[in-house]
């Protein structure tokens, strides 16, 4: 009996897997957690281009309403009298009449002394994965300002 030993020194079964039981289930934790993570930098990228986006949107609608504006002759003087000059309230209708046509209703449309006009549009986008923490959308302002440039006062023969 020479290479046995005896029977105290054998741990059950049980005491032996005891100890690996307590490693038990950590991987899975590990993928959980990685899962969570990379699950938040999917949203962060999916929701920050969202908005990225909605800020060029937005800049592009408040720069062509302020053009829309800026283009606008007042038809009664160049009828008449043969000067083509732009009319700052008609102006201020065709900016806003732009923004209603694109389909956008918060806005702001302002005379800027008696040359400019200035336009403020916000657009607010629905987050797809930030809402999961609380943030429902996200809102971006843009500003544009166009000057009213009155170019042929009178035509040539």
């Amino acid at each position: 009996m020479r290479g046995l030993r005896p029977l105290s020194c054998w741990r059950p079964l049980s005491g032996r897997l005891a100890g690996q039981d307590r490693e038990r289930g950590a991987l899975s934790l590990m993928i959980v957690i990685l899962f969570v993570a990379l699950a938040a930098l999917a949203g962060i990228v999916v929701d920050g281009s969202a908005k990225l986006e909605a800020d060029q949107n937005a800049v592009a609608l408040a720069q062509e309403a302020a053009r829309a504006g800026a283009t606008t002759v007042a038809q009664s003087s160049a009828y008449s009298a043969g000067s083509f000059v732009v009319s700052q309230q008609q102006a201020l209708d065709a900016a806003r009449s732009y923004l209603i046509a694109a389909g956008y209703g918060r806005y702001t449309v302002m005379a800027v002394g008696t040359r400019a006009i200035r336009v403020s549009v916000t657009i607010t986008e629905p987050t797809r994965f930030l809402s999961l923490i609380g943030l429902d959308s996200v809102s971006c302002t843009a500003t544009a300002t166009a000057t009213l440039v009155t170019g042929v006062t009178r035509g040539t023969q």
